[in-house]
């Protein structure tokens, strides 16, 4: 979600625009606005080599950045901003993650096809489609219903059949657990014992832990005797994981 500090006037404008829908005339997007261009495709291609100049060297994860059209979950106010490598606000307080961010979490988590993969924070919904681009059979729990409501209605249009969820991400989903793979798209301020309790053996949970105002990317795999090996992947940035549903 958040990987960079941003303007409040973004956050106004976000606001004010509803986003999800079109800025002039409120309406929720039609299967026909979701024009993906040649343009758009070029912009996909310059953003896949910037990436690969900072280091994301998986070509699965590479080829889903070019095939997503990242300025579908971008308001018609902001298509500018789509392809920059850069966080963006999308209402409720939240951030459709910068490329960079969803590449390396993605790079983490060693994606195969037909793999259960439960997603903490649907946020845009940007996310979730990159996994399932790669293949995974997604399931994606949002606390914010104005945002679960928007992705739950755009994401089949686009051909995604995720599975999303309203409800408190701490928790999970234990009613279809187990998964092979956990993703968290918000900063933890620890590892819920829900989420490992969750994760199929040799499972590996992707996760940002709270770590002095930034947060530490840390991949966690689950052992045979339920031993955890962690490791740490650098410093990011994210908006905070909270916990309960949202009331907006």
């Amino acid at each position: 979600m958040n990987d960079f500090t941003f303007k409040e006037t973004f956050f106004k404008r976000c606001e004010s625009s509803n986003f999800g829908r079109n800025s002039e005339t409120g309406r929720t997007m039609k299967t026909d606005e979701l024009n993906d261009t040649f343009k758009h495709k070029g912009l996909r291609k310059k953003l896949v080599q910037t990436l690969k100049e900072k280091g994301i060297n998986d070509e699965k994860v590479l080829a889903a950045i070019a095939s997503v059209p990242r300025h579908l979950f971008f308001d018609s106010g902001f298509l500018e901003f789509a392809y920059e490598d850069k966080a963006f606000p999308i209402g409720a307080g939240q951030t459709i993650s910068q490329p960079y961010t969803v590449a390396t979490q993605t790079m983490l988590l060693d994606i195969s096809r037909g793999e259960k993969v439960l997603e903490v924070g649907t946020g845009s919904g940007y996310q979730a489609s990159i996994l399932a681009q790669l293949g995974a059979k997604v399931f994606s729990i949002e606390r914010q219903r104005s945002l679960y409501n928007k992705v739950k209605g755009l994401l089949p249009k686009m051909g995604y059949m995720v599975k999303v969820f309203y409800g408190d991400g701490y928790a999970g989903l234990p009613a279809f657990a187990p998964f092979d793979k956990i993703i968290v798209t918000a900063g933890a301020p620890y590892i819920p014992q829900e989420l490992i309790d969750q994760l199929k053996v040799g499972g590996i949970l992707v996760i940002p832990i709270d770590d002095l105002g930034d947060q530490v990317m840390t991949t966690i795999r689950k052992g045979k005797d339920g031993a955890l090996e962690t490791r740490e992947h650098g410093r990011f940035r994210f908006v905070p994981l909270l916990g309960d549903k949202a009331n907006d």
